[in-house]
């Protein structure tokens, strides 16, 4: 069983997982190709799994890969808890410019599908987290964009004091909303 959650924003959506436990502990399929399928009336062809661990108030992102590169993603916390952010970059979408951020942890075990055209970041929000997700393309650096985390015009909440962000040079570095989409 497979529960399909809407967001406000076009074709991003939440996954619910059937969730079983006893006393050894839990047990739920991560992903399953035909339930998913059934649920959302996708087929997506997840080409590749990345996972990363951080620590308490590291952010990564908003990223995204452009063109011919562009990314589905498919994700979920492993361990510990983040919030996650999306961002419509779709200039057709009716939701276009529009965020959406949620809670994903290792309790509830939700995922977050993140269609093409989205900008995605993500802070963990525990001690540790381990953030694993599938992608429906091939990682292309030549490809790659981002946003800054602190976007004026976005204005984005990470829901942690900026003084207590970890985030790479590189990510600090991004441009803003308004000059990617010009």
């Amino acid at each position: 069983m497979l529960e399909k959650i809407d967001t406000p924003l076009s074709d991003c959506f939440l996954l619910k997982p059937l969730i079983f436990k006893d006393a050894r502990g839990i047990f739920f399929e991560s992903f399953n190709q035909a339930r998913f399928e059934a649920v959302t009336g996708l087929s997506v062809n997840f080409v590749q799994d990345n996972q990363s661990v951080s620590s308490y108030g590291v952010l990564r992102g908003l990223h995204f890969q452009t063109g011919a590169s562009a990314q589905a993603k498919l994700v979920r916390v492993a361990r510990g808890k983040v919030l996650d952010i999306v961002v419509d970059l779709r200039k057709e979408s009716e939701t276009f410019g529009q965020h959406f951020s949620v809670v994903l942890d290792d309790q509830e075990h939700i995922q977050l599908f993140v269609p093409r055209g989205f900008a995605h970041g993500f802070i963990t929000l525990s001690e540790t987290s381990v953030f694993a997700y599938k992608c429906d393309n091939y990682y292309d650096m030549a490809s790659e964009g981002g946003i800054r985390f602190d976007d004026a015009t976005l204005r984005l909440d990470w829901h942690l004091p900026t003084e207590v962000i970890t985030i790479s040079e590189k990510d600090r570095q991004l441009p803003s909303f308004k000059e990617v989409i010009s």
